[in-house]
């Protein structure tokens, strides 16, 4: 049975999709507004710095979100799907220097690119949204925000021993420090002492870490990198007094279990009291070269396990206040100013690091928590005790257990006044000033009279002014430019000075997600009925490198803005879905390696509908994903399938007319059955498999199968007995659950079909539960490998149901009788295989 050849043999991917893509424009398809009678969806990734290229791992997450979109869509719900740019940060300066360009125009340029790209790529998105973090409409807003939270004491301005990048002349955030360099261009992080702004990020611990357990829909292993982030730990502050002197070390220590195991003091390089405690003395010189030698390395390296262990000893003594004895102060390369008070106990019987220490220096130690059932003696120890035990030597405590005495260990000290309970965190107050350009300048002015004076919202935005100067390794272009610096206070009238630093451009990524309820509001930072019926995000989709700085801040952000009553929940994204690398030959795609395949050309080659099969059907989401040519090969061989099948077809099926009542219910062939048994079995898993489970792999499996079992219908059935209403609900429905994935060619094929409107606007295929029930099969069942007995049962039985069925047999049992069933071999659907001795 052959059509009217309505479509060409042979699938023209370039002239198709083109025509759709110019056609969707045209129409608005994707432009979506607020609905209060549909329930709405609010799908996002996360949006791209715009380098200039997309890469795979870029059209493997944005076709992931284009998947989820299209689904909700066809499924009744009112979809959000914006994209817009991450458009800040140093890479553009340094193309600026490079190339002798303004940043802004290179970033445009590559926004302009990169957006063909997208669209080329057919996502269904609402352009109209489209924002760009440089531009002034969105930094203004970035602006706004940092006032806020000045208001509200969560931005404020101290001195601070930085991290600083000598290469890209700027202050680096201690998450943007990674194997001790930076994070951009890796050159060695140093130390360095400046003013710098800070967002007061640790008030909101607590309830960062808390309210983790409300993200049922977020991966569990991001829940913990946050968690460890954050760092929550319950202990006791505590007083050593120093010897002779008026001060006192505060340490911090959640083994307080082992406070009468302190044998030394160790203070950070940068602790204020070293230099007090070593001035004038015959220490002095050495420590204070050690010190400084401290200041050039990163923190990584001086807390890496592999890092030896380097002191000095102070020519001082500290008071242990729970037994009164003097314990020796010692400056080490392992602790940090940052961490806790910038200063330890040295329990080195208890404490791995410690151990090593003394071991090096010849410091004592004392065993003050016994392992059960044995006595460790300090002179025959290799290495520390560290587990639970009971405690000995430790006065009134000796001989209970380490973990039961730590709440009284604790009341003690709070009663007799030498210190007290705390709850410390890892987490640390987030540096945002950069001394750079191409940044959102922050909102402040000095002023000779005034101080520190917030720019009044009414003048925002602060302009970056276009009239720069690039000097490879120099301060930042702002500081430079007197038209920019020099202002008149908005208080007094006297001139003051710009600040000259601009923000993290993390602080642009942070409520990104909130403007584009909003984009084109120009009169607040978003309409507030906007974001109550688009917020939270139902599904974010973004790389799990994210997991930490990203989320954490958007987090953050979110709460100060709930707090405030200016948005419907205190978590920004309910849905989280990490997806997995693209590797080549076994290794992340990069430029160094030769190993890059760029999206341009499989387009070019294969068209976008084959690159989004192939990314999606490769591997599940959440997985890495190996790329393989042979693999998109045959995701363009399967869609041209999918054609020659539409093409044989399509003529005869645009003249069936309306479908006849109970067509499905009377005349119909075992083959036409079992053909709508695989057609509705295929909607029902591509269903499941979509909302569900995100398992986009198997569910273009099962629609590949559903395209097998046409063909073989075609192929078997004599054309004078096949069935054309069964096959025009195959093929209908093959086009609709293809549309998600493909969704260009499912486009054409909608129109080949004779169907009116587009196929995008088409509600999801439904399954009929009646077409979908098991069919019988038959198991094979035998006794240590001999056909003994067949049984007929419904295709989805449980093997136990078999088994069952199979030792109630009396052909089965007259070969099993005494013996003894050594195991059972279960092939689903098939076989059964009973192994007896």
């Amino acid at each position: 049975m052959k059509g009217d050849r309505y479509v060409k043999e042979r699938y023209d991917f370039r002239d198709v999709e083109s025509k759709w893509q110019q056609a969707w424009a045209e129409m608005g398809l994707y432009n979506i507004d607020r609905d209060p009678g549909k329930p709405k969806y609010y799908c996002l990734e996360m949006f791209p710095y715009p380098s200039g290229d997309l890469h795979m791992g870029h059209v493997r997450n944005y076709t992931i979100g284009d998947v989820v979109a299209r689904f909700n869509r066809m499924q009744g719900r009112q979809v959000l799907h914006p994209m817009g740019w991450d458009a800040f940060g140093l890479p553009a300066e340094n193309a600026a220097m490079k190339h002798n360009i303004h940043p802004a125009q290179w970033t445009y340029s590559n926004i302009a690119r990169m957006r063909d790209q997208l669209k080329q790529m057919g996502m269904s998105y609402d352009w109209r949204r489209e924002v760009a973090s440089c531009k002034p409409d969105y930094y203004r807003w970035s602006q706004w925000l940092f006032l806020l939270m000045y208001e509200k004491g969560l931005a404020y301005r101290k001195k601070a021993a930085v991290n600083w990048c000598p290469q890209c002349a700027t202050v680096l955030a201690n998450e943007q420090v990674e194997d001790g360099g930076c994070w951009r261009c890796g050159t060695l992080v140093v130390k360095k002492e400046l003013e710098q702004w800070f967002l007061r990020i640790t008030s909101y611990a607590d309830r960062l870490l808390d309210d983790l357990q409300l993200l049922e829909g977020w991966p569990e292993r991001v829940k913990v990198m946050q968690e460890n982030w954050i760092g929550r730990s319950e202990g006791v502050e505590v007083g050593f007094p120093v010897k002779g002197m008026d001060d006192s070390i505060r340490i911090f220590t959640t083994r307080h279990d082992t406070l009468y195991g302190v044998t030394y003091m160790v203070l950070a390089p940068e602790h204020p009291l070293v230099p007090k405690l070593v001035r004038g003395t015959p220490h002095e010189e050495k420590v204070t070269r050690f010190v400084e030698g401290m200041r050039c390395l990163s923190e990584v390296e001086r807390t890496s396990l592999e890092a030896e262990k380097e002191g000095h000893f102070l020519g001082a003594c500290a008071i242990n206040p729970l037994n009164g004895e003097e314990v020796p102060i010692w400056v080490a390369n392992y602790v940090l100013m940052e961490y806790g008070t910038g200063a330890v106990m040295g329990v080195p019987a208890h404490d791995q690091r410690d151990f090593e220490f003394v071991k090096k220096y010849g410091l004592g130690l004392r065993v003050v928590i016994q392992p059960p059932g044995t006595h460790l003696v300090e002179e025959d120890m290799t290495e520390a005790y560290t587990e639970p035990g009971l405690m000995d030597k430790s006065g009134p405590f000796t001989g209970m257990s380490s973990t039961g005495a730590l709440d009284k260990i604790a009341d003690f000290i709070e009663e007799k006044g030498l210190g007290k309970r705390v709850i410390n965190y890892r987490l640390r107050d987030w540096l945002i000033s950069r001394q750079r350009y191409w940044g959102t300048p922050i909102p402040i002015i000095y002023c000779p009279g005034c101080g520190e004076v917030p720019v009044p919202a009414e003048d925002l935005p602060v302009k970056l002014p276009e009239d720069v100067e690039f000097k490879p390794g120099g301060p930042s272009p702002l500081a430079g430019n007197a038209g920019y610096v020099q202002v008149k206070c908005p208080g007094c009238g006297t001139m003051g000075q710009r600040e000259t630093d601009t923000m993290d451009t993390f602080i642009c990524s942070s409520w990104y997600y909130l403007r584009y309820a909003s984009p084109w509001t120009d009169k607040r930072v978003f309409e507030e009925e906007d974001v109550m019926y688009w917020l939270p995000v139902d599904q974010y989709i973004g790389g799990i490198e994210h997991a930490v700085l990203h989320l954490l801040y958007s987090r953050f952000f979110m709460k100060v803005l709930y707090d405030s009553g200016m948005v419907p929940a205190p978590e920004p994204f309910t849905n989280l879905l990490t997806q997995g690398m693209v590797l080549k030959d076994g290794a992340v795609m990069s430029k160094s390696k030769g190993n890059v395949v760029a999206p341009d050309d499989i387009m070019r080659r294969y068209g976008a509908d084959t690159a989004r099969l192939f990314i999606l059907f490769a591997s599940p989401p959440e997985k890495d994903l190996e790329w393989s040519d042979a693999g998109v090969e045959g995701a363009y061989r399967f869609l041209n399938r999918v054609w020659r099948l539409v093409n044989a077809y399509a003529g005869t099926i645009r003249g069936l007319g309306p479908q006849p009542e109970g067509v499905f219910e009377h005349g119909l062939i075992e083959d036409d059955i079992s053909l709508r048994r695989v057609v509705h079995r295929t909607v029902k898993k591509v269903t499941e498999d979509v909302s569900q489970r995100f398992n986009f792999n198997t569910a273009i499996s099962a629609i590949m199968e559903m395209v097998n079992a046409l063909y073989s219908y075609k192929e078997r059935v004599d054309p004078q007995r096949q069935n054309l209403w069964v096959i025009a609900e195959a093929i209908e429905k093959l086009a609709l659950v293809l549309a998600v994935f493909s969704p260009h060619i499912a486009e054409e094929i909608w129109r080949a079909l004779g169907r009116e409107g587009s196929i995008h606007l088409e509600a999801w295929p439904a399954y009929d539960p009646e077409a979908v029930k098991a069919e019988d099969v038959t198991i094979v069942v035998q006794v240590n490998g001999r056909v003994r007995e067949r049984l007929t049962v419904p295709v989805d039985i449980p093997e136990q149901a078999v088994r069952e069925l199979a030792l109630a047999s009396e052909r089965v049992k007259s070969n099993i009788r005494e013996k003894k069933v050594l195991k059972v071999i279960w092939v689903p659907q098939k076989l059964l295989n009973i192994v007896v001795s």
